[in-house]
């Protein structure tokens, strides 16, 4: 996130709301609930995918929605905070290069795909509400998972590989695009998306809610 071709891709906001994924039939986990309940909304078009996406799952598999909009002041606390951490544990980085570090796992404020309501994190259920093996927690940081938690890391089980297959493999045909270092983040609209699908502009900006 922090390649600057990412920033400069130009933003064509089409003004879609924010939308409340708990009322549209998406298992929706409350860990990252908040009291105004941002993390549960995403922009119309995300919500439209991600019912595709859920429909195209194999039997008995749901989606697990964790996370999706993110407000600006919480985005920036925290790329600050994973920011702090990367300085303390390596003092002898300048400051490019802890941006460039901390960029791998927290998006810059102001190019937050989160922050436009265009991200989701996600994970994988089973009929029973258990999460199923994807390698990794949801949100563990290379330093913890050891690189784990990149997409297509090497050394995973057989299981977590197969079932980071049926993840990103209905989330693809949906329409959204994951960020390589993190298997749980998909996103549509946003100025990564645009980058990466080769779009002239992004759809979705910063945004707050109504």
């Amino acid at each position: 996130m922090s390649d600057r071709r990412v920033a400069a891709i130009p933003l064509q906001d089409c003004g879609e709301d924010l939308v409340d994924v708990r009322m549209n039939g998406l298992k929706v986990d409350d860990r990252k609930r908040d009291e105004a309940g941002a993390w549960a909304h995403v922009r119309q078009g995300v919500l439209t995918r991600l019912l595709h996406a859920q429909s195209l799952l194999p039997t008995g598999v749901l989606l697990l929605f964790v996370e999706g909009f993110r407000p600006p002041t919480l985005q920036r606390r925290y790329f600050e905070e994973y920011s702090d951490e990367l300085a303390r544990a390596h003092p002898d980085w300048q400051a490019a290069r802890l941006r460039e570090a901390a960029s791998r796992f927290v998006s810059p404020p102001e190019i937050a795909p989160h922050s436009a309501g265009a991200a989701v994190d996600v994970t994988l259920i089973d009929h029973l509400g258990r999460e199923l093996d994807m390698g990794t927690r949801i949100n563990a940081s290379p330093e913890e998972s050891e690189g784990a938690c990149y997409t297509d890391a090497p050394g995973l089980s057989d299981r977590a590989r197969s079932n980071r297959a049926a993840l990103g493999g209905a989330l693809s045909v949906a329409g959204l695009i994951n960020y390589g270092t993190e298997w749980w983040h998909w996103s549509f609209g946003d100025r990564y998306w645009a980058l990466q699908t080769k779009q002239p502009a992004a759809l979705y900006g910063p945004v707050e809610l109504p």
